[in-house]
């Protein structure tokens, strides 16, 4: 076995109460730990979305007892990935750091019906970014 460190990824989103919360639920949950998730926000809500905790519910993952973080630059210093959730959020640059933004709908507000193709949309994208990250055995 190999010596080479896992993988880390950081989902930043301003309030870090939705769409980088689903993220990080899925990324730890799909790659079984194997990967090292982190979530923040420049201006982190009090808590997370009631809609995207019952959104995340529905498939047996529970981010009920998630708290938003605030972003700080050591966060995305310590990431190997950083992905911004389509929300605006400006990111301390890094060399040999990857970044990307993906722009999904903003869940704030919104009903779980509303959250369902939000949490759909980054559990497919999840599931990519897994596959890019993790080498096939």
């Amino acid at each position: 076995m190999s010596n080479v460190e896992k993988p880390s990824v950081l989902f930043v989103c301003v309030h870090n109460a939705g769409r980088s919360q689903m993220a990080a639920a899925f990324l730890s949950y799909l790659s079984e730990g194997r990967i090292e998730v982190r979530s923040a926000g420049s201006a982190p809500a009090n808590t997370v979305n009631p809609a995207a905790v019952e959104a995340m519910h529905e498939l047996g993952i529970d981010i009920s007892a998630e708290t938003p973080k605030i972003l700080t630059t050591e966060a995305v210093k310590d990431s190997d990935v950083v992905i911004t959730m389509g929300c605006g959020d400006t990111c301390p640059i890094f060399p040999g750091k990857r970044y990307e933004d993906w722009q999904l709908d903003d869940p704030a507000g919104q009903g779980v019906d509303a959250v369902r193709p939000i949490r759909d949309e980054i559990r497919a994208r999840i599931e990519t970014l897994i596959a890019e990250l993790l080498p096939t055995t």
